[in-house]
């Protein structure tokens, strides 16, 4: 008898209205969940593809990984930043615990999985690669096998641009590209576990939600572009339904998302809120939509500062840690307090009241590595973006600051696990630290201690 396989299709991105309200266009995952387990995932927070995606892998959250997005402050320096790759992860996989006992795992644009690390069985890197030019498979080799048939492999496409037209193109040209590789390589005889991680549905989202969403404040009734996203997802059921067909009956399915997806309401000027309200201080005016890297600053007068992105990240100037701190270390919890609370008494731009989350990693994880924030915050529920950039003259942006962006992330991805040994048709709430310790148990893993999550089933 076969041992049994497990295929992980991941789809970066996919919220639970785009696939479990609308799953009558999309018959092959339909069929999925006719058979399978299903339901949202929560995501982790922050909810962003790094780390998300190695938080499913490896069952240990955020705080524990270190990895609380893509860039990292370095140390307490003021302008020092580190990008998140495959080398700042260092817990164990469950490939790795695979590895350990023989079998073989076929990875295809897990992130982070660049730069390329050895791993039992074969691993093409993901979006974060910078080039075609760059080695980016494992083994070296399998690299000259897949563009001698299919070309360069695809990692990611241009989105913030005003072209969609042509984003559009390349995004579809990409996940051609993707699964004419997938397909070529599930026809190995001797994995275990495959996973791959599809980009492509993130970037729809984030180049095409207003055309879709109605009630996005951005909407145009009768746009060119209302119906990409629906047909988009339709394509990709094709391209699943294809994958099935050369699987066989031993083998489990698991449909997953990392975080979900919803119209952004706008971006909210988070520095230039932190100059109004005196916490940063500057010594020249900034001009419109300059970086707060190279904003003149008073280190000596300034308080705190932060980061634009899906959440803001917020960090207080600390005496003794950061080079011109003036927080006394004996305040830093009440000033952690008292901003925390200004940030949560923040109302939207016609007075509206906001929901707005703020996390202090220290009681929000139980281990905190790495280079964390003073303060997490998802303003409005997520629903507003955190411009980094200032000079507006207002705090309130429309659209995103660094480019064209009409969606913004959400806690709920989604799930949907076919195992032949199992009974299906039922829906079930989960968490993404479920993923790791349920791939253990379907492909007969080893009892990894310190896992979080429990057994979907």
């Amino acid at each position: 008898m076969k041992d049994k396989r497990l295929l992980i299709i991941g789809l970066d991105c996919a919220p639970p209205s785009l696939i479990f309200d609308r799953v009558d266009q999309l018959p092959h995952i339909k069929e999925l969940i006719t058979r399978g387990i299903y339901g949202p995932l929560r995501s982790c927070d922050p909810p962003i593809t790094i780390p998300a995606w190695m938080v499913m892998a490896t069952g240990r959250d955020p705080g524990e990984l270190g990895l609380y997005g893509f860039r990292h402050r370095k140390g307490y320096e003021y302008n020092k930043m580190w990008i998140a790759n495959s080398t700042a992860v260092r817990a164990r996989t469950v490939w790795d615990y695979l590895g350990e006992q023989g079998k073989k795992s076929i990875l295809v644009g897990v992130p982070p999985s660049y730069p390329p690390k050895p791993v039992t069985g074969e691993l093409v890197s993901c979006f974060i690669t910078p080039s075609k030019e760059k080695s980016y498979t494992y083994p070296e080799e399998l690299r000259t096998e897949i563009e001698e048939r299919f070309g360069p492999f695809v990692f990611d496409v241009v989105f913030r641009t005003e072209d969609r037209s042509e984003v559009l193109k390349e995004i579809y040209q990409m996940t051609e590209n993707h699964f004419q590789v997938v397909d070529y390589l599930l026809d190995r005889q001797d994995w275990s576990l495959f996973w791959l991680v599809e980009i492509g549905v993130d970037r729809m989202h984030h180049a095409f939600w207003k055309f879709m969403d109605k009630n996005h404040h951005l909407y145009q009734p009768g746009n060119p572009f209302e119906s990409a996203i629906y047909d988009y997802y339709q394509f990709l059921d094709e391209k699943i339904g294809q994958l099935l067909k050369k699987i066989d009956q031993k083998t489990a399915v698991l449909v997953v998302s990392d975080h979900g997806a919803k119209g952004m309401k706008g971006a909210f000027c988070v520095n230039d809120w932190l100059i109004e309200q005196g916490d940063l201080v500057v010594t020249e005016p900034p001009a419109r939509g300059q970086s707060i890297d190279n904003l003149k600053i008073d280190w000596k007068r300034t308080r705190a500062w932060g980061w634009g992105g899906y959440y803001a990240r917020i960090f207080l100037n600390v005496e003794g840690r950061e080079p011109q701190g003036i927080i006394k270390p004996d305040d830093y919890e009440t000033a952690r307090d008292e901003l925390s609370s200004r940030l949560k008494a923040i109302r939207g731009p016609k007075g509206e009241e906001w929901q707005t989350v703020v996390i202090k990693p220290q009681e929000h994880y139980p281990v905190v590595n790495g280079d964390y924030p003073d303060l997490m915050v998802y303003f409005d529920d997520l629903y507003w973006r955190s411009a980094g950039t200032v000079g507006y003259g207002r705090l309130y942006l429309e659209e995103n600051d660094t480019g064209p962006d009409d969606a913004v992330h959400d806690y709920n991805g989604i799930y949907i696990l076919y195992d032949p040994d199992s009974q299906g048709g039922k829906a079930k709430q989960a968490d993404i630290l479920d993923v790791a310790p349920t791939v253990l148990k379907i492909l007969d893993g080893p009892d990894v201690p310190g896992l979080k999550g429990q057994v979907i089933g």
